[in-house]
């Protein structure tokens, strides 16, 4: 079982402008000391983002090491390093199995993929993930796809603002936001976040931030089809990854946790159901859970970190 190391906060990486200007990499030692880094290996980081932990990757490669640096966001192609053995993939990680082919690159011997929203992404207004500035309602990830968090609250219907404010934001009165949001719109379309914030105000619960935050984070979700980018994603490593190879998801979502924990564990992302038990299903285990908990910051990365306070990591080697 890999121990929780107290020794990231000083180990975290400068490149550049990655740091506090862009992003602090979360559970950065636990990731690079999980993923167990071989010197002439080929590594996957799905979401590259401000190139924390693919610096740290990168440190354990030797010459004839590759990195593949993923991400959909434009903006992350401005920290890359300069280095030969970084391929960029301007592309959603959905996609892994079909641009390593691409590329001629056969099973890798590792792939990170940290799910979380960047520091770089939240502090730009203009990006419409945070619930801090004024900006245009928008979330996405990437740029070039359409839906805005404007074309959900404008157009989906009750019902399904109904479920996803209840499964991915968790919203406590999911139900009366719905119905209020789709009573509100028969009189104003927002486009923005004050629009939106406005709109909702007379229905907010509890804490005003805390509530906004799960509404937002909610449609961030439905924006970015995350559960499913996420399912694809895995399904693909049993192809990707070579047997010995290891993977370190890291979540910051109970849905999130859970799909990871649930494809380690059984192969798939439903709780396994045993409807005969005379008869003893035989199942080829592909995964082997190297941490049986989730690992979590620790109290030092918390006081410089506070973003690191829900994430979770899980890393598995492939069988």
């Amino acid at each position: 079982m890999m121990e929780q190391s107290n020794s990231q906060v000083e180990n975290v990486p400068s490149m550049g402008n990655v740091g506090s200007s862009y992003h602090i990499p979360v559970l950065f030692s636990e990731v690079i000391d999980g993923l167990d880094i071989k010197s002439e290996g080929i590594y996957v980081d799905c979401t590259f983002g401000g190139g924390g932990h693919s610096k740290g990757i990168l440190e354990k490669l030797g010459k004839k090491g590759r990195l593949i640096a993923f991400d959909q966001d434009a903006d992350a192609a401005n920290n890359l390093p300069v280095d030969e053995r970084v391929l960029f993939i301007p592309q959603n990680f959905r996609h892994i199995q079909r641009f390593l082919k691409l590329y001629k690159i056969g099973q890798v011997d590792g792939v990170l993929a940290d799910l979380g929203v960047s520091s770089h992404q939240f502090d730009e207004g203009d990006r419409g993930f945070s619930i801090r500035f004024d900006g245009p309602l928008d979330m996405r990830m990437d740029q070039r796809e359409g839906l805005t968090a404007a074309d959900v609250i404008n157009n989906y219907a009750e019902s399904k603002l109904h479920l996803l404010f209840e499964q991915f934001g968790e919203v406590s009165n999911s139900k009366t936001l719905a119905k209020h949001i789709v009573e509100a719109r028969k009189h104003t379309q927002v486009q923005t976040i004050l629009q939106f914030k406005s709109m909702i105000n007379s229905v907010v619960k509890g804490n005003p931030n805390k509530y906004l935050a799960q509404v937002f984070q909610a449609l961030r979700i439905e924006v970015n089809g995350e559960m499913e980018v996420l399912k694809e994603m895995l399904l693909q490593l049993n192809e990707v990854v070579k047997i010995g190879g290891r993977v370190a998801i890291i979540t910051f979502h109970s849905l999130e946790d859970r799909i990871a924990k649930q494809f380690f564990k059984n192969g798939g992302f439903e709780e396994e159901v045993d409807d005969n038990p005379f008869v003893q299903m035989i199942k080829e285990q592909k995964w082997m859970l190297i941490n049986k908990k989730p690992i979590t910051a620790t109290d030092a990365e918390l006081k410089i970190n506070k973003r690191s306070r829900s994430a979770k990591l899980r890393v598995a080697e492939r069988m």
